[in-house]
């Protein structure tokens, strides 16, 4: 998945960093629940990419909008599935690839 979030820039620098915490702090609440999985930060942008591990897109959709940044969130969602030739799948089944 792939954020950009686009504060406005009218948002005083008070606002703006109880805005972050608020997020800091849910994210690790996600993340605690499970469905966070991995964050990476897009160096020099306000913007992440992230893995989340959900059962539908009902409940990824509840999970990203409780995120205090989520009204200046544009949001790319890319389902993805395993792939066979992935290190870490191959890795934890062995049974699936011979070995």
């Amino acid at each position: 998945m792939s954020i950009q979030v686009e504060l406005p820039p009218e948002l005083d620098d008070e606002r703006r960093g109880e805005l972050l915490a608020a997020e800091a702090a849910r994210a690790a609440e996600l993340a605690e629940a499970g469905l966070l999985v991995r964050l990476w930060r897009v160096p020099g942008r306000l913007a992440n990419r992230g893995v989340w591990d959900v059962p539908d897109a009902t409940q990824l959709h509840a999970a990203l909008t409780s995120l205090p940044l989520w009204p200046w969130m544009r949001i790319d969602v890319e389902p993805l599935a395993c792939h066979p030739s992935d290190p870490l799948w191959r890795a934890r089944h062995p049974e699936a690839v011979g070995g």
